[in-house]
């Protein structure tokens, strides 16, 4: 099955420190002002999903979600969650630890989207 969304090994890394600090985990692509496209993290239940929102699935073993809008433009690529030095504008958990997340993104293969269009994982929550 292809995934909408993975993360790499550092970020899988800073994924654990940060269950370790605060719990479980929820994920969402921010499409705001502030830090243009970044991937947010907060604490499982202190950011409201919309009713619209789309669940692309999970890193770390987290759900990772979108706007409706965002899907719109990002629905054909899979999204790559990295972390990179610095610090983002954000509310996100990591800005503590003097990093920030990072979305990376490759376009399908035809033969994934050919998948996807038979078993898609993104889900309107």
């Amino acid at each position: 099955m292809v995934d909408r969304v993975i993360a790499t090994e550092a970020t899988e890394t800073l994924i654990a420190r940060l269950v370790g600090q605060h719990g479980p985990l929820l994920f969402h692509q921010s499409g705001g002002c502030c830090d243009g496209s970044a991937p947010m993290c907060f604490q499982a239940g202190d950011f409201k999903i919309g009713e619209r929102d789309v669940l692309m699935g999970e890193i770390g073993g987290y759900p990772f979600y979108m706007s409706p809008d965002q899907f719109a433009y990002w629905q054909h690529t899979q999204l790559i969650i990295d972390v990179v030095p610095g610090r983002g504008a954000s509310f996100s958990l990591e800005i503590p630890e003097g990093v920030r997340f990072l979305t990376r993104s490759r376009v399908f293969t035809d033969q994934e989207f050919a998948e996807l269009a038979v078993n898609d994982p993104a889900k309107v929550v």
